[in-house]
């Protein structure tokens, strides 16, 4: 008599942020982890293919179970694309970029697996939001991610500001994103709507040959070039300084 099979796990596998080979971003026992699976759920699946061939995993592409994450549903859909744990066989996460679940989609997906007792397996690599804040300078102590700001431009200013006046009086860094080719007029408005000793940090094409990341303050911004953010993936990040009350 045999007992109860075992349960697979659900790996988190991080996807490149750019153009990179894997073996700039994933380290080796994580690409092996990555590539010993045969059933993803993933947030796009022609993105998710070309980075399993990026990764050169060895399974032909049309062998491998590749499921979409859906945006929203009942429990029971996303109970199927767990069952092969449940047969002892592990599930691989992945989002288009980055760490999945972090800025991204997946949190549903993982807080299941946790009710079902599927074992969560995080692999290591890289996630913007972490590489950004480490590189920034800023206070990494206490720091908060805004997600999107809105996009009409007078709730835009007046977020900003609220998280300004928040920064301030916590210390806190906060980061944000843009869709990319909007970035542009969210560096306008936080030059206009924010104090001028701020600091702000601004991180384009992490981990890409195009890597850009400064931090300065909002005064020394105003005196400079715009960086070239047009349709590229940056991060924006910002820390208030302590006592400041002047607007301009």
């Amino acid at each position: 008599m045999t007992g109860p099979t075992q349960r697979g796990a659900l790996v988190l596998v991080p996807v490149a942020l750019g153009e990179t080979p894997w073996t700039s971003f994933l380290p080796p026992e994580a690409h092996a982890r990555a590539c010993g699976l045969r059933h993803f759920v993933v947030e796009t699946e022609k993105t998710a293919r070309l980075q399993l061939k990026r990764l050169a995993h060895p399974t032909p592409l049309r062998e491998l179970d590749i499921r979409s994450l859906p945006e929203s549903g009942p429990e029971q859909d996303l109970d199927a694309l767990l069952a092969p744990t449940l047969a002892g066989e592990d599930v691989g996460l992945m989002s288009d970029a980055g760490c999945p679940g972090v800025a991204d989609p997946g949190a549903r997906l993982v807080a299941r697996a946790h009710a079902l007792g599927v074992p969560v397996v995080p692999l290591v690599g890289p996630s913007s939001i972490l590489l950004a804040l480490m590189a920034s300078g800023l206070n990494g102590q206490s720091f908060a991610f805004d997600g999107y700001l809105p996009v009409d431009d007078a709730e835009r200013d007046q977020r900003i500001r609220l998280l300004e006046d928040e920064s301030r009086r916590l210390g806190r860094t906060q980061l944000f994103i843009e869709t990319p080719y909007r970035n542009d007029r969210m560096y306008a408005a936080l030059l206009a709507a924010c104090k001028p000793d701020t600091r702000l940090c601004v991180a384009r094409d992490l981990t890409t040959r195009g890597e850009l990341i400064g931090t300065q303050a909002v005064s020394t911004w105003r005196r400079q070039p715009a960086p070239d953010l047009a349709r590229r993936p940056a991060i924006f990040l910002m820390l208030a300084a302590q006592g400041s009350g002047k607007r301009r």
